[in-house]
This record gives C-alpha cells, sequence and structure tokens, in this order.
C-alpha cells in the first residue's frame, strides 16, 4: 500500500517515470475491462487512453477510502459508457419483451471455453445488452443503480440482461454443436 501511495505521490508531481509505472502496472487489467465494454480492441484501446488521461488529471482526488484498482475500473468503465452514448448511432435502451424469464444457469454450458471464447461472445452482444451485461453480471451493480447510470427502469435493465444471457447461452450452445460436429 505505501508502494501504492508513493507512485500515486509522484505521478501527482508529474514524474513521468512514475506515470509510465503506473500505466505498465495497470493497463492490461484495465484493458480487459475496456474490452468487454467495446466491440474491438480498436475501441477498447481508445477508451484505456482517454480513461488514462481522466486518471493522471484525476490522481490528486482519489481520498484512499477505496481500493486503487477499483478506483481505475470505475473511470474505465464510466469512460466506456461515455464513449458508448456519444456515439451518433446509439439506440437508447428499450424494453425487450420478447425474452424468456432467467436462462438457466448451468455452469456446464460455459465449461471448456477460454476467456477469450467468452469475451468475443460478450462483444458481440447488442450495445444495450453488452453494457447491461457487464454492469451487472461482471462489476456488480445492482439493476436499479444500472437504471440510474444508464437514465432507464430497473425493469428494462432486467430485461436486457435477461436478453444477453439467452442470447450468450445460445452463442455457447451453437459453439459447441459446432465443436461437437468437427470432432465427429
Amino acid at each position: 500500500m505505501t508502494n501504492e501511495r508513493a507512485l500515486i505521490t509522484a505521478c501527482i508531481s508529474n514524474d513521468r517515470i512514475a506515470q509510465r509505472k503506473l500505466y505498465e502496472l495497470y493497463a492490461g487489467r484495465l484493458f480487459v475491462v475496456a474490452m468487454r465494454y467495446m466491440k474491438n480492441r480498436e475501441e477498447a484501446q481508445d477508451v484505456l487512453q482517454d480513461a488514462f488521461i481522466k486518471v493522471f488529471r484525476s490522481l490528486e482526488s482519489f481520498r484512499y477510502d477505496c481500493p486503487f484498482e477499483g478506483w481505475l475500473k470505475k473511470i474505465v468503465t464510466n469512460t466506456a459508457l461515455n464513449q458508448i452514448r456519444s456515439r451518433p448511432d446509439y439506440a437508447s435502451f428499450t424494453d425487450v419483451e420478447t425474452v424468456s424469464d432467467f436462462v438457466e444457469s448451468n455452469e456446464s454450458i460455459v465449461s471448456g471455453f477460454q476467456y477469450e471464447q467468452l469475451l468475443e461472445m460478450i462483444q458481440k452482444l447488442p450495445e444495450g445488452s453488452r453494457v447491461i451485461f457487464n454492469l451487472y453480471a461482471i462489476e456488480g451493480y445492482q439493476h436499479n443503480e444500472i437504471g440510474d447510470l444508464l437514465g432507464i427502469s430497473a425493469g428494462t435493465s432486467k430485461s436486457q440482461y435477461s436478453r444477453a444471457k439467452s442470447l450468450l447461452q445460445q452463442m455457447i450452445l451453437k459453439e459447441k454443436k459446432q465443436v461437437n460436429e468437427t470432432l465427429r
């Protein structure tokens, strides 16, 4: 913790070596966060770059009352959401009525898949479902918090999450079927 505090203090003092060290220490993990929200690596790299600019501009406001990495992840998440919202083709989140209720959560469906394969599937989700899936399932936000964050109802968040789970389950089952057919 003291090393982290010293590194942050050096970054606040515009120590370029410390800033580079901070970037190298967290960029990989934060890139993974950006990849979950964005459609491709280039968009995720843009988000990461913008997020680090925000980090270095606001380091003085970090109060050590939460884990530093959590604070960084929140900046990356908010930067990704802002980038998605700023797109000219951004479609507002709509309630999904035709989605079956909750998809059974069966760990065996996911077993055998590598993280990269699952990430690729998450990136294929429609934007609204992808964002809500990440916020709820991975970041741990509650549906009412997601609603407040995105300006939608908690019900819309729940239905988009259900849609995301259903679509992911379909993609996983399709992939498993293809693998099984290849092995025959």
